[in-house]
């Protein structure tokens, strides 16, 4: 099973949790400010704004809400000062690790992330140390379960996904990231539902893990997750089905 879908799995579960205390939308309203700072207030014309609204949605934040951090982006309304900062480190096994982050004071942020590393047996790295492994992508996770192969291979390329293929449990559709609006359209309205979707960097090659240090590595990710200044987390591991097992066995 690929890392970045084991991962997206998790953090799908993770954020029915985040949802309920609020977490979830906060990092939400977050990316929905940027992306209005970024590119204006206006979805139709900006493609990052859309996704960050779809996203939204799907957690079903209160169109209020949205529009609050719309006209928050905008400079409408105060609270929108949040700047883009991609940290990058290791993980146990040697693991690649990128973080998206959003924040309003770097100076907190930067020891908060780099003493995570360091509890979970990571170390925090410099400007490209492994960024260059991964392809920003957007990602959808499909369930083997809820649709045959083929059936879904039409409805995500013809949306415009670059590829569909099998995953352990699930299959993966990947596609540009200005696509990602109009896949996740295609499979809603085919009534196609998904394990996790999200805009991701996927890794151009994996390293295999044992389960003491998926264990370790998953720990670090949760943590990371965990912050409220990070929107996303990648890793470029990968663990058999039986290490999978043993991992969830002992509870990760």
């Amino acid at each position: 099973m690929a890392g970045h879908s084991h991962w997206a799995g998790i953090k799908h579960k993770k954020a029915l949790i985040d949802n309920k205390r609020g977490k979830l939308w906060s990092k939400l309203s977050k990316a929905i400010i940027v992306a209005a700072k970024l590119g204006g207030g206006d979805p139709g014309a900006n493609i990052r704004l859309r996704t960050a609204i779809l996203d939204a949605k799907a957690a079903s934040m209160p169109k209020d809400t949205i529009e609050r951090a719309i006209k928050k982006g905008t400079g409408e309304l105060d609270g929108g000062n949040f700047d883009e900062v991609l940290y990058e480190g290791y993980a146990a096994g040697g693991v690649a690790v990128l973080c998206d982050i959003l924040t309003d004071n770097r100076n907190r942020t930067a020891p908060e992330i780099r003493k995570i590393f360091d509890v979970h047996n990571g170390k925090l790295g410099g400007t490209n140390c492994v960024a260059w492994m991964f392809e920003r992508k957007g990602l959808f996770v499909v369930p083997a379960q809820n649709v045959a192969e083929d059936s879904l291979m039409e409805i995500a390329l013809e949306a415009g996904a670059d590829d569909v293929k099998p995953a352990g449990d699930n299959f993966e559709v990947t596609c540009d990231p200005d696509m990602y609006g109009a896949v996740g359209e295609a499979l809603e309205q085919a009534g196609i539902a998904l394990a996790g979707k999200e805009v991701t960097r996927i890794p151009k090659n994996t390293v295999e893990l044992s389960a003491d240090d998926a264990r370790k590595v998953i720990r670090l990710l949760e943590a990371l997750d965990d912050h409220d200044d990070v929107q996303n987390v990648s890793a470029n591991f990968n663990v058999s089905d039986q290490v999978l097992a043993q991992v969830e066995a002992a509870g990760s």
